[in-house]
């Protein structure tokens, strides 16, 4: 069970039977507004409120990589795009949609959507 607290850090519990382990894994001392797995399990991306998103691989037990800093408060979102883990999206509050490359942060696809967005 992976969860993040609101400083910024990523925890992991190991639940075997009636026993369990805690972990921290990571610390990006920016409050993470959501976490999401790629489709195969092996990154989790970290996301901030600020537009800052970060990639950990669980299996590496490294540290948290930032990826993307968008530097938007209005950003809302991200999710991988897949099928793979090469790609993210990402969505800010006034509508605009971007596609950025996991491997260098690069944004590579732009689209206004002309409306405001909510979750």
């Amino acid at each position: 069970l992976y969860f993040s607290a609101q400083e910024g850090i990523l925890i992991f519990y190991h639940i075997k039977d009636l026993q369990y382990e805690i972990k921290i894994c990571a610390d990006i001392s920016q409050p993470i507004s959501s976490l999401i797995f790629s489709p195969d399990y092996t990154s989790l991306l970290l996301v901030t409120d600020q537009g800052t998103v970060y990639s950990y691989r669980p299996a590496h037990s490294g540290e948290a990589v930032k990826l993307l800093d968008t530097s938007s408060s209005c950003f809302l979102a991200a999710d991988f795009l897949t099928p793979g883990n090469n790609y993210c999206v990402s969505v800010t509050i006034p509508g605009e949609v971007q596609v950025w490359s996991l491997e260098d942060g690069t944004s590579l696809s732009k689209l206004n959507l002309g409306i405001e967005v909510h979750v």
